[in-house]
């Protein structure tokens, strides 16, 4: 029982409780050396422990992410890059991974569990492929909203077929930089309004939103450091941003708390347990039995 509490990565072992410490830091966000230096793991073993554990909550929620029936579904897309960002990516370096790199999220609103998730480009390609996967993992009809990107209505239409779900979008309108701001370089222009639009279905147009899905790209640019914005925290590589990404939703999902569900069911509740996925809060040790398949 001892030794199965052990993992060997490369030539390095850790107890369960070391490998607990190392998952505990990373997915309260922070980076591969931070983690290293606040654990006394070397950087290497927890960048292992990383691409283990992240693969393993990949296939987890590619096989029990499954049935599930909300009533309303939000879908976004977070921005972050691999190595470098897309203007400097050359030309020897394009479909190496390395440049702009798109996580697209859909949440289910009501009990705020990330459904699908796919990391890639913010093209069609990937587009269809996150939507199509959205649809495999719904066991019954849903109203869907994304924000204005064109790409979803074709994406829809061809997963959930024509009048398939009942799908609206919500299109946010930018002011014009013409005042003293004008010019500036890192923030986005200020929203003015949105504009609601129908796309097919009978969509009730009042809960036409992605609010949740943007709060939830908040709590990942919060809890994963190499989504912080203006600093030097990135991924260096694309695998490693998808362990990431998997690791952090896992742990959203099945592990982590969320206080308007916990006050409305009146106990400590998580979106996987308001979703009927699993029937308490997960632990970190939990997590770490993904390791050993169970």
């Amino acid at each position: 029982m001892r030794e199965r509490s052990r993992i060997l990565l490369g030539m390095n072992s850790l107890t369960s409780e070391r490998q607990a410490a190392v998952i505990r830091a990373l997915v309260e966000g922070n980076s591969l050396r931070a983690t290293a230096r606040l654990t006394g793991v070397a950087r290497n073993t927890v960048s292992n422990l990383l691409r283990d554990l992240g693969s393993h909550c990949k296939n987890h929620h590619d096989r029990f992410v499954r049935d599930v029936s909300p009533k309303r579904v939000q879908m976004d897309e977070v921005w972050s890059f691999a190595k470098k960002k897309e203007g400097r990516v050359k030309l020897e370096e394009r479909g190496t991974g390395v440049g702009d790199c798109w996580t697209w999220v859909a949440i289910d609103q009501d009990s705020k569990l990330v459904i699908s998730y796919r990391v890639g480009s913010r093209d069609s390609r990937t587009g269809y492929a996150f939507v199509q996967d959205l649809a495999d993992r719904l066991a019954s009809r849903c109203q869907l909203t994304s924000d204005g990107l064109p790409i979803y209505v074709r994406a829809v239409e061809k997963a959930f077929g024509w009048n398939g779900a009942d799908f609206a979008q919500i299109v946010k309108i930018f002011g014009s930089d013409s005042g003293p701001e004008a010019g500036r370089r890192y923030s986005p222009a200020v929203c003015i309004g949105t504009e609601k639009h129908w796309i097919m279905g009978k969509p009730d147009m009042a809960y036409v939103s992605t609010s949740h899905a943007e709060r939830q790209n908040l709590t990942m640019r919060m809890q994963m450091r190499r989504f912080t914005r203006l600093t030097n925290a990135f991924s260096k590589k694309v695998e490693y941003h998808l362990y990431a990404v998997s690791l952090h939703y896992m742990h959203y999902n099945y592990c982590r708390v969320h206080t308007m569900l916990s006050k409305q069911y009146g106990v400590p509740t998580t979106p996987a347990m308001a979703a009927g996925l699993t029937d308490h809060v997960w632990s970190i040790h939990e997590l770490l039995e993904l390791l050993q398949g169970n």
